[in-house]
């Protein structure tokens, strides 16, 4: 029996150095801020593979997504990021800002009522997006 548990301890300290192995989010940041996209893309990627509810990994994805031009991956990784971290105020004002680029201005206004209630960092960022909001009315009404 004690050499069962014995084995038992091993083997969770052993798969525990395991996972903190495969934790790639600091390399792949620092390839990011490198703007070495690809290499980057690929870490957070794989970071995400052994570490699923890492939104952070998932925001910056959006981010290298958005410099790639792919909308559509962009607005996935973000998704998901609000999804595993509603409060994240940065994936949030990228979202706003994805809508406002659409037009979509009724799901922009939406967000933003969303942002007013979680930013601490960024509630400056809320006048900004009501000027823009303004300014595509002006326009949308001459």
């Amino acid at each position: 029996m004690r050499f069962i548990l014995i084995i038992l301890i091993f083997f969770g300290l052993y798969s525990s150095s395991i996972a903190k192995n495969y934790n790639f989010f600091d390399e792949a940041k620092k390839l990011f801020e490198e703007e070495k996209f690809d290499e980057s893309k690929f870490l957070f990627q794989r970071n995400i593979v052994y570490n699923p509810k890492d939104a952070k990994s998932y925001l910056f994805l959006a981010k290298i997504f958005n410099k790639e031009e792919d909308k559509s991956e962009e607005e996935k990784n973000l998704n998901t990021t609000l999804l595993l971290e509603p409060r994240n105020e940065e994936a949030m004002y990228l979202l706003i800002d994805m809508e406002i680029k659409r037009s979509n201005f009724s799901k922009a206004e939406e967000l933003k009522n969303d942002f007013k209630e979680i930013c601490k960092s960024l509630c400056k960022k809320i006048l900004s997006i009501d000027a823009r909001l303004k300014e595509f009315e002006k326009k949308d009404a001459s």
